[in-house]
């Protein structure tokens, strides 16, 4: 699976798209649509758009998508934990509430990476002050993901990639003062 990184908006949002053959899931499509759509190649036919949870900086540029593709949306409220086939991906979904009710992460367990919305970053975790958030679910989230092997890549909403295992010291702090 290829997987490429396109920043987009004042946020500096990762939006990603995934290519396998000739499919391509994109994740997060947040702002520049045109941005987006021009790092589509023609010969790829886009499957679905995954949402990982629904703040504007994550949704802006979802109907740009959506229009040219006519794909499904997936996101946290259409999706059940559990395993998913689309086309050439498998994936899992793991609701991981706490910056957002509606937090979900995808977890391709072959290719040993994650897609975490904004519930973990490198060197911290998302806001848990916001309306739709739970300090609560936070912490709750964070005790499932730790239960995962620690050589899984995460692949946050901002900012860079990092792995579990680098999380672990993070993710232990905000379990203590959550």
């Amino acid at each position: 699976m290829n997987i490429k990184t396109i920043v987009v908006g004042d946020l500096k949002t990762n939006c990603y798209l995934l290519t396998k053959g000739n499919y391509a899931l994109v994740i997060d499509p947040g702002a520049e649509g045109k941005k987006i759509l021009d790092n589509i190649d023609s010969s790829i036919k886009v499957v679905g758009i995954i949402i990982t949870h629904s703040h504007d900086d994550h949704t802006g540029a979802m109907m740009d998508v959506f229009n040219k593709y006519n794909c499904p949306i997936y996101t946290g409220n259409n999706m059940v934990d559990g395993k998913y086939n689309i086309e050439n991906f498998t994936f899992n979904v793991i609701h991981t509430p706490g910056h957002m009710d509606d937090s979900i992460t995808i977890y391709f367990k072959e290719e040993k990476i994650m897609f975490v919305g904004d519930f973990i970053f490198k060197g911290g975790i998302g806001r848990t002050d916001m309306t739709g958030a739970s300090p609560y679910d936070m912490k709750e989230s964070i005790k499932k993901i730790l239960t995962y092997p620690l050589d899984i890549t995460l692949y946050p909403g901002h900012f860079h990639s990092t792995t579990l295992g680098s999380e672990v010291n993070n993710l232990n702090y905000f379990l203590n003062i959550i």
